[in-house]
Parts: C-alpha cells; sequence; structure tokens
C-alpha cells in the first residue's frame, strides 16, 4: 500500500496495476502469511527461537508434515531463519528474521482484532448452522 492512499484506493491502483488478479504480488504473500499454521509458527517465534520439536510440542495439533512444509515456506519467503548446529545429532533451531520481525505488528493488529470480534463471528456461526 503506498503511504496518504486509503484502503479503497490502494486496491483500485491494484487492480490497475495487475489486471490478471493472479498475477498480483499480494496474494502469494497473503496465501502464505495468512494460513492458520503461518500465523501459529510466527507467533510462537516471537517469544524466542524454537527446535523442530519444541515447536511441534507448543502448536500441538500440527503434523510433523505440515510443520516441516510451513517452516520451509516461511524460510523461502524470508520470514524464519533455519540454523543447523553441529552437535551430534545435528540439532536445529528456527527463528524469526528481520523481516519476520518487521510482520509481528500487523500480525498482533490482526490476532487482537480476532479475540476482539469472536464472540461475534461465533455467534454468527451458530446461526447459520441453525439455518442451513
Amino acid at each position: 500500500m503506498r503511504p496518504g492512499l486509503s484502503f479503497k484506493e490502494n486496491m483500485q491502483e491494484a487492480r490497475r496495476t495487475y489486471p490478471d488478479a493472479s498475477q498480483c504480488p499480494v496474494r502469494g504473500v497473503l496465501d502464505q502469511i495468512a494460513s492458520k499454521w503461518s500465523v501459529l509458527i510466527l507467533s510462537a517465534l516471537a517469544e524466542r527461537p524454537y527446535r523442530f520439536g519444541e515447536l511441534r510440542r507448543d502448536i500441538g495439533d500440527i503434523s510433523q508434515r505440515m510443520l516441516t512444509q510451513t517452516l520451509r515456506d516461511l524460510q523461502a519467503d524470508g520470514l524464519i531463519e533455519r540454523t543447523v548446529f553441529p552437535t551430534t545429532p545435528p540439532s536445529v533451531e528456527y527463528k524469526l528474521s528481520p523481516l519476520g520481525r518487521s510482520f509481528l505488528l500487523p500480525l498482533s493488529a490482526m490476532v487482537d482484532w480476532a479475540f476482539e470480534h469472536f464472540p461475534a463471528i461465533d455467534k454468527a456461526r451458530a446461526e447459520f448452522r441453525k439455518e442451513a
């Protein structure tokens, strides 16, 4: 988004710049960082670096395969850093990169919004289920 433009103006500019919406870079970025697993991993790493097993235990309901894939995707996007320590067996640690740290403010705003509005969303879901 360009500073000084409203959300609507920025979205209109994005549509003009990328008439084929599938080519818009925002899609590719949001596809990764807006996933449930990415948000949970980035939130955990905001506290401190983690080893793989610690992350898996902290998140709880993530499969080993999904954790591995999400960590690779976050590393490929430059949001986390992976450090291998020369021990036997090798130990690996994940931490936020500077780019990942820069995402904590908008992520925090999104989490705050979710907590604030969850009761209304939960109520709407319950009403929807009654109607369905």
